[in-house]
């Protein structure tokens, strides 16, 4: 009785402070507040800003791991290309020596044929100056057998 009393009491005017009922009301009211917000909005914004971090945390980890398997990949291809640089300058190394040994053989088996129709022109020359000594010899022979006669018939 004596709470119905002090509600229908006059409410005293003028203090910077007034304690009624209405503080545990507010703090009710704040706790009640803070903990729907905290199960309806906070927790599952949390839960999603948790998961986008193990989200991001997982890519990350997989972008580094990409990265360090095409870095490697790209150590392998500069590798493999390196030898196979080598390999070209080494087959171009070795066709020139080809072509030029087979340069020289040709010119080696064209100064052996050169020679060798220089020296056959050469006996056939020889051949042919000697053909024609020879008849020029028996010409000779004749014309002065025939001068001969000549002269001891004059």
């Amino acid at each position: 009785m004596t709470w119905l009393l002090l509600a229908e009491a006059g409410v005293p005017e003028g203090g910077l402070f007034d304690l009624d009922a209405t503080l545990p009301l507010m703090a009710v009211q704040v706790v009640v507040l803070t903990y729907l917000l905290n199960v309806l909005f906070f927790r599952p914004v949390g839960k999603v800003v948790e998961d986008r971090e193990g989200y991001i945390s997982t890519s990350r980890a997989d972008a580094k791991e990409k990265l360090a398997q095409i870095q490697r990949l790209e150590a392998d291809l500069a590798e493999q290309l390196k030898g196979a640089r080598q390999a070209a300058q080494a087959a171009v190394v070795e066709a020139e020596q080809e072509v030029d040994g087979l340069y020289r053989a040709a010119i080696t088996q064209a100064e052996l044929e050169a020679n060798s129709t220089k020296e056959a022109a050469r006996r056939e020359m020889d051949d042919e100056r000697n053909q024609a000594r020879s008849q020029l010899q028996s010409r000779v022979d004749q014309l002065s057998d025939q001068i001969i006669n000549r002269l001891l018939t004059a």
